[in-house]
């Protein structure tokens, strides 16, 4: 039975589930979850990530966290954590660009946090001769070191519960059956106090998203900087102010398509709702930075000297990298949308970003 047929099945036995609720078995069913059994990176895949982009980024990035060790003291030992790795890409360009750094090697402890198979897989390929280890969720990797965590696309795949307003109030957004028995999307009212009074204004047709999960690893990573030191790095498309709106889509091949068409065979997204990641952090005991754009944040890194750098080098990719670097900072492109917040231990400022205001 796929995936879709189960869905419906358990919806006509338990009714109407939550936008969460589908989001989790689409993407992490065991059986048919997308991430469970068909992820697709890459020009050829599904969709593309900056690593995928350039090896600029993931080189930079690799500097930013070398930087940060040293502005920590250069700790003997230090957990060198990345969740959601993808195909290993970011992970392998940052080690490459930290040989140079003397120590920062022998002190880090490589772990990566993947809970799907494939990817660990692709994983293995590329990085299990760096020493790499792997846990299915952040909480298996050790405590007890300073950590610099790297988080690129994580974020978004977290589900979200969606709340409409409507003429009478606020109603959560489900997922239900028509006549015909198809998914579709209908509304449930919610208790009259379950926003606060400040929302009662919102337009009819405005849409909230609230993802526990995202204030959840906001959380739980504010709570082991505060306890063990170090820095942690977000990078995802997203808000970075409160916000209405209905960002939930499917992707598959590079194009949109509907939501509830084909569970479990396209990746589905939210954006990043950074405010709230940011107040989940701090309320654990951590330090949270501004939120800048991915463009404004590569540009204070060097992207742009080292683009330079590397087509005086490599004349005959002068376009190709040019092409790569508007891809990673132009605000037509990813410059923009994507955003970028760092965590940190009470006191620690990383790199080229700014304390909270």
């Amino acid at each position: 039975m796929s995936l879709a047929e189960r869905l419906k099945a358990a919806i006509a036995q338990d009714g109407p589930m939550s936008v969460s609720a589908f989001m989790t078995a689409c993407l992490h069913d065991p059986v048919d979850g997308y991430y469970a059994v068909r992820p697709s990176l890459g020009a050829c895949g599904d969709f593309i990530t900056a690593p995928l982009v350039s090896q600029m980024f993931g080189e930079l990035i690799g500097l930013w966290a070398a930087q940060t060790w040293m502005d920590m003291g250069a700790p003997e030992r230090l957990l060198l954590v990345e969740l959601g790795p993808g195909d290993g890409a970011l992970m392998s360009d940052l080690l490459r660009a930290v040989r140079r750094v003397p120590g920062f090697l022998n002190a880090a402890d490589l772990w990566l946090v993947e809970p799907s198979p494939p990817l660990r897989a692709l994983q293995v390929e590329r990085l299990e001769a760096n020493g790499a280890r792997w846990a299915s969720r952040l909480a298996e990797v050790p405590t007890g070191a300073p950590m610099i965590l790297i988080a690129n696309e994580v974020l978004d795949c977290l589900p979200a519960r969606q709340f409409v307003r409507t003429d009478s109030g606020w109603a959560e957004r489900r997922v239900g059956l028509d006549e015909a028995g198809q998914l579709v999307f209908g509304l449930t009212e919610t208790a009259p106090d379950a926003f606060p009074p400040a929302l009662d204004g919102a337009p009819a047709g405005s849409v909230l998203e609230q993802s526990a999960a995202q204030e959840a690893l906001g959380a739980e990573i504010g709570d082991r900087l505060a306890q063990d030191g170090g820095a942690a790095l977000l990078i995802d498309y997203g808000r970075d102010r409160f916000g209405f709106g209905d960002t939930l889509q499917a992707v598959r091949a590079h194009q949109k398509v509907g939501v509830l068409d084909a569970p479990g065979e396209a990746d589905l997204t939210v954006h990043a709702d950074f405010p709230a990641v940011a107040a989940a952090a701090r309320d654990s005991g951590a330090d949270a930075s501004a939120i800048l754009t991915q463009g404004d944040f590569l540009k204070r890194l060097g992207i742009e000297a080292r683009a330079a750098t590397l087509a005086a080098a490599n004349p005959d990719l002068a376009d190709t990298l040019a092409r790569q670097l508007a891809r990673l900072i132009d605000p037509d492109q990813m410059g923009e949308l994507f955003k970028v917040l760092a965590l940190s231990y009470p006191g620690l400022i990383p790199p080229v970003l700014e304390a909270h205001p």
